[in-house]
C-alpha cells in the first residue's frame, strides 16, 4: 500500500514532508491534488491501516504505552513538582496523534486565534482559521431525536458539511451528561453561546471525529491518505525516521533545503527536493530536526557538535502545554447509569464489539461533554489571584532577562485573565479514567470522572537536543508550575469540581469520593496543592517550540510558515502557534495544514 525504499532513495521530489501525522497527511493530500507536483511523505512509524484498535471508538487510552501505536516520552525531572517526570505520549504511525486521540472536535475562542495576529502574524485570525476548517469539515448533523435528547441547537454550529473529514455526534448521549449540565446551571454556569463558532464559554456537547456510516474513527489516514494513496504523484514511505534537513548556501545569506536524511532499517538514507522541505513532525520533534540540521541557537548546537547553518535562537523555546488533573467518584448502584467501567470484563468487551457492528453499545460512544470557564465563574478568589499574578508578572517584565516576546506574551496572558476569557475546562467522562494513580476498578462498581484543565498556563519551557544522536530524545523541559498562578488555577478548579458534584442532581448519584478522596480535605489548601502537583498530567497539547513570531522576538517561522534564514524550508504543525489556545488541539492542527496548503499553492482566499 505504501512505498518501498527503492521508490524513494536517490530520487527527487518537488516536496518532501517529514512526518505522516495529522498535518503531514493533510498537507500531502492538498499538494498532490495537482498531478504536476510530486510529493513524498516520510513517516517514522508504521501504517496501522484498518486496525480496529484505532478505528473503534471507546478504546480510550489503550494505545498509550504500546510501541505499535505511540511514542513514549518523558520530560526531564520538574523542579516545581518534586522532580517528577511527566509522560508525553504521541501518535506513532500514519495519522499521528489523530489515530490515538479522544476524538473531540473543538475550536478555541475566536480571540485566542486573533492573538496570533496581534503577536505579529498578519492574516492569522479567526476568520481565516474557521474558513480553513470549514473546507475540510464533513459534519453530519444528528437526527432530530438525537438533537432533542442532547438539547442541541443545530443552527449554532459553524461547521462545514462538504469536507472529507467526517464529524458527527455519537448515536446516543450518556445520561450523566444531562445531570452534569443541570448541576452546572445551578452553579451559574450557562450554556455556551456558540461553542464551535468562536464563543465556547459555558457548557456544551461537542461532536467527534466519527464516521456516522460506521461509527469508526475519522482521522488523517481515512480522510486524506487512503482516498488518495493511488495518486502516481504521491509517495508515502513508513518506518522512515527523518534525522535532518540537507541544506546548501545560496547567493543570498539564506540556506536552501535540498533534501533530507532519514533512517531506514538502521541505515542512513537521503532523498532530494526541488521545491520545498516541510517539517510536520510535531512540537516535540520538529525543533529536534532543525537543531540536528544546524538551525538553532549556536550555544545549543556547539554542545552537540553540530555546525551552525542558521543562527536562530528561538528554536525549541517558548514551549507551552495544557495542564490537567483527574477527579473521580464512585456512583450509587443505578441500572440507568451506563459507564465505560464494564469494559474491564472480557465478556462485556466481546458483547459490545458485536453491538458496535450494528452501531450500538459503548464502543460507539465519544467524549462530548465539556465546560469552558473563566476563573471568575468558578472562584471567589479570581480578583485576588489576578492582582497577585499581575504583580509577579510586572516584576518579571521589568527583568532584563525577559525578552520582548516574553513581555508581550505575558501582558497578553494578563489581558486574557482581566477580560475573563475561558481558561479552565471540565470534561465529563462516564467511568474511572485515572487508573495510573494506583487505583483499580472494583468489579461491578461504576464511576464518574471530571477531568479539569488549565488552558492558559503562564509557564514557558524548552525542547533542546542534548546529543546529535537522532534516536535520542531531546530534553523536554516544560517548567511546569514555574509560575505559581498555574497551580493556583488548578486548585480553584478542583474546589469547584467538588462543589459541582455536591450539587443536585449529581449529588444524588454519588456514593463516594475516590480521587482525590477524603485524605485531601476540602478546607486544606496545602493538601490540595500537593495533590495537584503529585497527580497532574499533560493532555499532550504541547506547542510553540517553533513559534510563528517576528525573528527579532524569538520567532522560528514567519507568517508564511517559512523558517527564518532559509528559502524553502517550512514547519507545519502545532509547534508554530505562538501562544496557547483554550481548546483541544486536533482541529487546530488540521487548520494549520489547510492554511499551509493555501500558502504553498498560492490559493489563499
Amino acid at each position: 500500500m505504501s512505498a518501498v525504499l527503492e521508490d524513494v532513495v536517490g530520487k527527487t521530489f518537488d516536496y518532501i514532508i517529514a512526518g505522516g501525522g495529522t498535518a503531514g497527511l493533510t498537507l500531502a493530500a492538498r499538494l498532490s491534488e495537482d498531478p504536476a507536483r510530486t510529493v513524498l511523505v516520510l513517516e517514522a512509524g508504521g501504517e496501522n491501516i484498518d486496525d480496529p484498535m484505532i478505528l473503534r471508538p471507546g478504546c480510550y487510552g489503550i494505545h498509550f504505552g504500546n510501541d505499535k501505536y505511540a511514542w513514549t516520552h518523558f520530560t526531564k525531572p520538574q523542579e516545581h513538582i518534586d522532580e517528577r517526570k511527566v509522560l508525553w505520549t504521541r501518535g506513532k504511525g500514519l495519522g499521528g496523534s489523530s489515530a490515538i486521540n479522544f476524538f473531540s472536535w473543538m475550536k478555541p475562542p475566536a480571540e485566542d486565534i486573533n492573538d496570533f495576529e496581534r503577536l505579529g502574524n498578519p492574516g492569522w485570525n479567526w476568520e481565516r482559521y474557521n474558513h480553513a476548517l470549514n473546507k475540510l469539515e464533513g459534519f453530519v448533523c444528528p437526527s432530530d431525536e438525537s438533537l432533542a435528547e442532547g438539547q442541541l441547537k443545530a443552527g449554532l454550529w459553524q461547521l462545514g458539511t462538504e469536507g472529507i473529514l467526517k464529524i458527527t455526534f455519537p448515536p446516543k448521549f450518556n445520561r450523566i451528561e444531562a445531570l452534569v449540565q443541570e448541576a452546572l446551571f445551578k452553579n451559574d454556569i450557562p450554556p455556551a453561546p456558540n461553542s464551535l463558532g468562536g464563543d465556547p464559554k459555558g457548557y456544551f456537547l461537542t461532536p467527534n471525529t466519527h464516521d456516522p456510516s460506521t461509527y469508526t474513527r475519522s482521522y488523517a489516514t481515512t480522510a486524506f491518505y487512503l482516498p488518495n494513496k493511488d495518486r502516481p504523484n504521491l509517495t508515502v514511505l513508513v518506518n522512515a525516521h527523518v534525522t535532518q534537513v540537507i541544506t546548501e548556501p545560496t547567493d543570498s545569506q539564506d540556506m536552501k533545503a535540498s533534501g533530507v536524511e532519514f533512517l531506514y532499517e538502521g541505515k542512513q538514507r537521503s532523498v532530494h527536493a526541488t521545491r520545498e522541505v516541510v517539517l510536520c513532525a510535531g512540537a516535540l520533534r520538529s525543533p529536534q530536526i532543525l537543531e540536528l540540521s544546524g538551525i538553532g541557537d549556536p550555544k545549543i548546537l556547539e554542545k552537540i557538535n553540530v555546525p551552525v547553518r542558521v543562527n536562530l535562537p528561538g528554536v525549541g523555546t517558548n514551549v507551552q502545554d495544557h495542564l490537567m488533573i483527574g477527579t473521580s467518584w464512585e456512583l450509587k448502584d443505578d441500572p440507568l447509569l451506563e459507564t465505560m467501567d464494564i469494559l474491564v470484563d472480557p465478556a462485556a468487551v466481546a458483547e459490545h464489539i458485536e453491538l458496535h457492528k450494528t452501531r450500538q453499545g459503548l464502543f460507539t460512544q465519544g467524549l462530548v461533554g465539556y465546560t469552558f470557564c473563566s476563573l471568575d465563574m468558578i472562584s471567589s478568589k479570581a480578583d485576588e489571584i489576578f492582582k497577585s499574578t499581575k504583580e509577579a508578572v510586572m516584576k518579571k517584565i521589568a527583568s532584563e532577562s525577559f525578552t520582548s516576546s516574553q513581555k508581550e506574551q505575558y501582558r497578553m496572558q494578563l489581558d486574557r485573565m482581566k477580560y475573563r476569557r475561558p481558561s479552565i475546562e471540565f470534561i465529563t467522562f462516564p467511568g474511572l479514567a485515572r487508573r495510573t494513580q494506583g487505583l483499580s476498578l472494583t468489579p461491578g462498581k461504576k464511576y464518574f470522572t471530571l477531568n479539569v484543565s488549565n488552558f492558559h498556563a503562564f509557564s514557558r519551557g524548552t525542547i533542546h537536543c542534548t546529543s546529535n544522536d537522532p534516536l535520542q530524545d531531546p530534553e523536554f523541559d516544560p517548567r511546569y508550575f514555574e509560575d505559581d498562578v498555574d497551580l493556583q488555577v488548578l486548585v480553584e478548579a478542583l474546589h469547584f469540581a467538588r462543589k459541582l458534584v455536591a450539587t443536585e442532581p449529581l449529588k444524588n448519584i454519588i456514593a463516594a469520593d475516590i480521587i482525590p478522596g477524603p485524605s485531601v480535605a476540602e478546607g486544606n489548601n496545602e493538601q490540595m496543592r500537593d495533590f495537584v502537583k503529585k497527580t497532574f498530567f499533560s493532555p499532550w497539547h504541547t506547542c510553540s517550540s517553533c513559534s510563528m513570531l517576528p525573528r527579532e522576538k524569538g520567532g522560528v517561522v514567519d507568517p508564511y510558515l517559512k523558517v527564518y534564514g532559509t528559502t524553502n524550508l517550512r514547519v507545519v504543525d502545532l509547534s508554530i502557534i505562538p501562544i496557547h489556545i483554550a481548546t483541544h488541539t486536533q482541529a487546530t492542527v488540521y487548520a494549520i495544514a489547510e492554511i499551509a496548503a493555501e500558502i504553498i499553492t498560492g490559493t489563499e482566499a
